[in-house]
């Protein structure tokens, strides 16, 4: 029931991860407004072809030649991508022919998707672009593979344990930051054993990270566990650099590496397994804590999310607290380096 982020923008960000120049949608102005915006400031130029009310009836490839050749004038790219979006897709604009007439000097990205595919996911739109740029030769088959199954386990577990379950969820903002705050920080003067969980989405690894660079021994409290989701050496290039930051800038080496930062719907459980053994006083699991069933994790659990509409359902799985981030998506786009959370700012706030 609730709006979700639609094939169409998972395929402009899986195009920001190929790391390709620009973007060309071939739709209407409108299309996709805030995510075309948004990659700008992850230095991706997102254009569009400016179909209109004529272009539906009459079909508009001449407009989409003309817009790789302004592309091309304009930006001299190395690497592009053109995505349908309802309008093109349904009235069946042939984007591969256009492209090939316009025969411009770069490879091309075609990604044939829109807002109304029959699974209705986000995730296909992905999967889509991932195919193409294997068609376009930009990756191999088997990062292909790696990463679609990546993003249909994204799916189940978002239809089972997150906010595409199907019935209506009202937004809540979770617990207050102070309270939670004091209650970490209560236990780790008490030297009891806590455990930090990165279990973060790509670039949003550098919000939900802030909290593993906050220096513990300067306190005279006893560093955290740390384990986290930052193997530098799986996923696109452009993902790699996110872990190797994120790795980089902690106050300490993670004790227990998961795996890479597109890999989240599974490391939740590799850390699920790991925090069994563990057996900590107090776990706080950060960015898609719904990945780690905390039924099966000893002592307090607490949650650090994004997704207001994510609360109540983390609630229901035994959570005993739930922070929220607001806008981490919005608010990682475009940086390569930690970006400070309200939560780890509560915190330094409270320990200084």
């Amino acid at each position: 029931m609730h709006p979700r982020p639609s094939p169409i923008a998972a395929a402009l960000y899986t195009l920001r991860d190929l790391q390709v120049d620009v973007i060309i949608m071939h739709g209407p102005a409108g299309c996709c407004f805030r995510t075309g915006r948004l990659l700008e400031d992850d230095g991706v130029h997102v254009i569009t072809t400016a179909m209109n009310e004529n272009d539906y009836i009459f079909g508009a490839s001449n407009k989409l030649i003309e817009t790789i050749h302004e592309v091309a004038d304009t930006f001299k790219p190395k690497k592009i991508g053109i995505v349908g979006t309802c309008v093109s897709m349904i009235i069946g604009e042939d984007m591969k022919k256009a492209a090939q007439e316009a025969a411009e000097d770069f490879d091309i990205i075609i990604v044939e998707t829109h807002g109304g595919v029959s699974a209705g996911d986000n995730t296909t739109g992905a999967i889509a672009t991932l195919k193409a740029a294997e068609d376009a030769g930009v990756i191999n088959h088997k990062e292909v593979e790696r990463q679609s199954e990546m993003l249909k386990k994204a799916t189940e577990l978002e239809k089972t344990r997150g906010m595409a379950k199907g019935e209506y969820i009202e937004p809540n903002y979770g617990d207050n930051k102070v309270k939670v705050a004091k209650i970490i920080l209560d236990a780790m003067k008490d030297n009891k054993k806590v455990t930090i969980v990165l279990n973060a989405k790509k670039e949003t690894s550098y919000l939900f990270a802030d909290i593993m660079t906050i220096n513990w021994q300067d306190y005279d409290l006893t560093p955290p566990t740390y384990i986290a989701n930052t193997d530098e050496t799986i996923g696109l290039n452009y993902i790699q650099k996110h872990a190797k930051t994120v790795n980089e800038t902690i106050s300490k080496p993670v004790d227990y590496t998961t795996g890479g930062l597109d890999e989240y719907p599974i490391t939740g459980i590799k850390a699920e397994e790991i925090l069994k053994d563990l057996n900590s006083d107090v776990t706080i699991i950060l960015g898609v804590p719904h990945a780690v069933n905390v039924a099966n994790i000893p002592g307090m659990t607490i949650a650090v999310t994004d997704g207001p509409r994510l609360v109540k359902p983390l609630q229901e799985m035994g959570y005993d607290y739930v922070v929220t981030e607001l806008d981490a998506h919005s608010k990682t786009l475009g940086v390569d380096n930690i970006v400070e959370s309200e939560f780890a700012q509560t915190l330094r706030g409270i320990i200084e």
